[in-house]
């Protein structure tokens, strides 16, 4: 697959102009089912105090930039609509809290859960949410676009520090130093809310301790020995684009989010190719993958913090050419909840991953050798509150592994709903291990 540079562009969105940072990111939501045709706004404060924001009544699914609104610092009007009927709340954030610079309102599902229920999400579920989001504040209800409901969220932001505040039967407001900033926390949020709902719906909802994240974050090397004489021929660029691709097509599905998700590709005997490190996923271009060459990486950049287990499973295991690690919220409903993973939904889920075993969190900063060996067996292995490790042959097989264990978790967490599971017996697996040659 040859690399298309018109279907690729940079996306460095803090880049663009206000009103095509507003237009990509509130898109981006819309797609990904975070916000209806009418509901939601976003803004954006520039250097010179004036406000850009989505207009009043105007359908967020063809949104252009034509179509955002400036209100400028003295008040005046500039565009082709009104401005969100929200905008008294976001001006009054950003009088409260001046080094914040742009804010996302939305009524996503799992968000809008707790509004209803008056709670505020644990974001303790996996290691990296608590950081990324903050503490988190609760604004008592007000009436959409009144001047009270401003100041209640106000309140919030100013008194507390907050940059992300749940509004009590309403949904929820974020704010960041930049766009990419306040949409990773607004995105990372919603990802901890569904999966807290789902998790609870076939379990208990197991959080990590402050000890377990300590211990998390300070496992990993903050740097790689790097290597200078680095070549890029024909056969390793394709594997970059190839990547890309599949990156690109994991956040559409929401198998991935902008800021968790590794993706590492075989290139020639234990040599590889590794998704960066806090690069946003939605954006990565193939000149941003890290080559990584006798166990050094590409001389200015910084690979996955998953890194040294990727190598690891290719050392060991010379029949994998490829690993997605990754958090969908199906999988990691059964990764918090700490409930088996039943495959033996249908038959293609047995076929395609077997049996997927849960190892402990902790086995990420003390068994690495283990993990990396488990995979001698099993495809795929789900790490207790941080991740699933998918593993294949070609990168599109592995993409294949993580749809359908998505899928078939998906199933297993509607199924709760309706009745015990009921999955197929040792007969009906026997029978396929002799149809379909599984060893």
């Amino acid at each position: 697959m040859l690399f298309n540079q018109n279907k690729m562009k940079q996306l460095d969105v803090n880049l663009m102009h206000p009103v095509e940072q507003i237009n990509v990111i509130i898109g981006r939501i819309y797609r990904s089912g975070m916000t209806t045709t009418s509901g939601g706004n976003i803004s954006i404060k520039d250097g010179n105090g004036d406000i850009w924001i989505t207009p009043s009544a105007v359908d967020k699914g063809s949104l252009t930039v034509k179509d955002i609104v400036c209100v400028k610092k003295d008040g005046t009007i500039v565009g082709l609509h009104k401005p969100s009927s929200e905008y008294p709340f976001h001006k009054a954030i950003y009088e409260s809290r001046p080094e914040l610079t742009a804010i996302i309102h939305a009524h996503p599902p799992g968000l809008v859960a707790f509004s209803i229920a008056r709670q505020v999400p644990d974001t303790s579920i996996v290691p990296q949410a608590r950081t990324i989001c903050g503490e988190i504040g609760f604004a008592p209800y007000g009436c959409p676009g009144s001047v009270e409901l401003g100041e209640k969220i106000a309140n919030e932001f100013k008194n507390k520090k907050f940059k992300a505040v749940i509004m009590e039967n309403h949904g929820v407001v974020l704010g960041g130093t930049d766009m990419m900033d306040a949409y990773q926390r607004f995105e990372t949020l919603e990802f901890c809310c569904r999966t807290i709902v789902n998790a609870g719906r076939i379990g208990n909802v197991n959080t990590l301790t402050d000890e377990q994240i300590s211990k998390y974050t300070t496992h990993f090397p903050k740097n790689s020995t790097p290597f200078m004489d680095v070549e890029y021929p024909s056969d390793e660029r394709e594997i970059r684009t190839d990547m890309v691709n599949i990156i690109r097509r994991a956040c559409d599905q929401g198998l991935m989010i902008s800021t968790y998700g590794t993706v590492s590709v075989r290139w020639k005997e234990n040599d590889f190719l590794i998704t960066p490190r806090d690069v946003a996923r939605w954006d990565i271009l193939p000149k941003n993958i890290v080559q990584i060459k006798n166990g050094m990486a590409e001389a200015g950049k910084v690979p996955s913090r998953s890194v040294a287990l990727h190598q690891r499973i290719y050392q060991l295991n010379p029949h994998i050419n490829s690993i997605i690690t990754t958090q969908p919220t199906n999988l990691m409903a059964h990764a918090v909840s700490h409930q088996k993973f039943d495959v033996r939904t249908i038959p293609e889920s047995w076929i395609f991953l077997q049996d997927v075993p849960s190892i402990p969190f902790e086995s990420l900063y003390n068994d690495t050798e283990e993990i990396a060996q488990m995979f001698s067996k099993n495809r795929v292995v789900i790490v207790e509150n941080d991740s699933v490790i998918v593993t294949g042959n070609k990168l599109i097989n592995t993409f294949d592994y993580l749809e359908v264990a998505e899928f078939s978790a998906n199933s297993l967490v509607m199924a709760s709903s309706i009745g015990p599971l009921q999955p197929m017996g040792d007969t009906e697996i026997d029978e396929l291990r002799v149809a379909f040659n599984v060893k």
